[in-house]
Formats: C-alpha cells, structure tokens, sequence
C-alpha cells in the first residue's frame, strides 16, 4: 500500500479523538475490576455498583464476548444479573460499570460508543424493565423489556430513550450485535442516536433532539438496573458489551473505534524510514 493511500485510511479512522478508553483491552480478567476502590482509584473503570458475590458473579471477559467485526478490541464483557444481583439493599438487581476518569466527558459535543448483544442463553426478561447505559438523570438510555406502566404482559423492543420518550427501537433478537454511540452536546443540551447492526457502520437514526442533558463526568453507567415486577420471578439474565468508549470531534464510525496505533501515528510526525518502508 502506497503511503498517501494508507494515511488516507488512517485519516478516516481517526476523525474523533478518544477521550476515554473502556475498552476493556488492559485487563486479564474481570478481577481487575478490583484493584479500583475510593481509596486507589485505578483503572478505565469504577466498580462498586454490584451484588455481594465475586466479581465473577457478575462481570467476565473473553473475546467470545466481543462484537467480531470489532478488531480493536481484544476481548468483550459479559454481565450477570443472578439471584444475588442486589446493591445496598436495593430491590433492583444491578451491574454497573462507571468511567474513571478526569477528561471532559461531560462538557461540549461528545459521543458515547458501545456494541451490545443478548444470546438465548440466558436471556433478559421481556416481563421486566431494564435500563441500560444510562446517566444518573436518565436524560439518554436504551431500556429493554416492559417499561413500567405501559399496556400488556412483555416488550421484545430494545428502545432509545431521552427524558423517558421512546426515539428509536427494533426487536432485540438474539445473537444480533447493535453498535450505539449517543451524540450529546452538552452545550446545547441535544442528544442524537446512531447505530448499526453486525460489522454495519454506524448511522444517524435519530437526529439530536432537546433534552436536559446533566452529568458530573461520573455518572454514565455501563450496564443494567433490573426494576422488579410482582408475578415474574428472577432468573438469570446476561448482557454482552464492547467497544466501550468516549469520543470528541468528528464521530467515528467504523466498529470498535479508533486503535492506539492509528492514534499514535497522528500524534507525532511519522519518521522518514517509516513513510520510506510504507511506499
């Protein structure tokens, strides 16, 4: 490949600058999810929103776990709501992730990316209503299953929702990955969708709509808050997620998103042995 050629690849692969990298690429396993605490706050992520079992309980990783059109993640997550699924007393089963981090996740035009999937081993309920990578005001999410109060008994749609609207949702089958990123601005206190399905490239579905967008850069949960309902017994239910990150600039939407190796390149000059072994 003629180097203009390949820098015009790379050019498109890195319109947006990732401001925060949960991509789950640095872990061994899920236990490293235990090295963070308030006291030593380490690591892309914050975990403490979880039921009183281990952390294999609830969260494991493998690269079966990730979408296989995305070739920058190593691996992908799995979450676990079970019978002990329940965090500080709550009657809602819980697995949450957090970003840890200081950069500006909350402030201008920013894009938050994830791939998500469901298997029919273990599915989640259609019975109940589940919240998904939400912020704490649930001005944007994706809910699945009967949302509380709605007519009928079940809810096969994976939704979009701001300010508790539904925007968007289609039938979440099973074994179909969906690539997210909610555009925010939270200047202008807009939220827009876009999505793909499979190795697809992400679209605008749902151009930015007016919300009340509200975050502290430490609120945007990646995961699943279970609500109860009388009559539909608990079960175990599992989540895949990966491809985990935040952006700024132009969004990107190839899956997986940016690599570090395409971010380094356009970080510092290219060297001219480099640029002579790319002609």
């Amino acid at each position: 490949m003629k180097a203009a050629t390949l820098l015009a690849a790379l050019a498109v692969s890195v319109d947006g600058a990732v401001l925060w990298d949960g991509r789950f690429n640095e872990f061994t396993s899920s236990a490293d999810l235990n090295k963070w605490s308030w006291a030593n706050q380490v690591g892309p992520y914050q975990y403490y929103i979880h039921g009183s079992g281990s952390v294999e309980r609830y969260i494991n990783l493998s690269p079966d776990y990730k979408n296989p059109a995305d070739s920058v993640s190593k691996q992908g997550a799995r979450f676990t709501l079970d019978s002990t699924a329940y965090w500080n007393g709550q009657n809602m089963r819980r697995i949450e992730l957090i970003p840890q981090t200081k950069a500006a996740i909350n402030r201008g035009k920013v894009f938050y990316h994830f791939s998500m999937m469901r298997r029919d081993t273990n599915p989640p309920s259609v019975n109940r209503e589940h919240q998904i990578c939400f912020f704490e005001s649930h001005f944007t999410e994706m809910k699945y299953g009967w949302i509380s109060g709605e007519q009928g008994a079940g809810n096969p749609n994976l939704q979009w929702m701001t300010n508790q609207q539904s925007r968007w949702k289609t039938e979440w089958k099973a074994g179909v990955w969906h690539n997210i990123a909610y555009e925010i601005d939270f200047s202008a206190n807009k939220a827009g969708f876009w999505h793909s399905e499979g190795a697809e490239p992400l679209k605008q579905v749902v151009a930015p709509v007016s919300v009340s967008t509200s975050s502290n850069g430490a609120d945007w949960h990646l995961g699943v808050l279970e609500l109860p309902r009388s009559g539909y017994p608990d079960t175990n239910e599992d989540f895949y997620f990966s491809g985990v990150y935040i952006e700024n600039g132009t969004i990107t939407t190839t899956i997986g998103g940016p690599g570090k190796f395409l971010t380094l390149c356009f970080s510092r000059p290219m060297s001219n042995s480099l640029m002579r072994r790319l002609a």
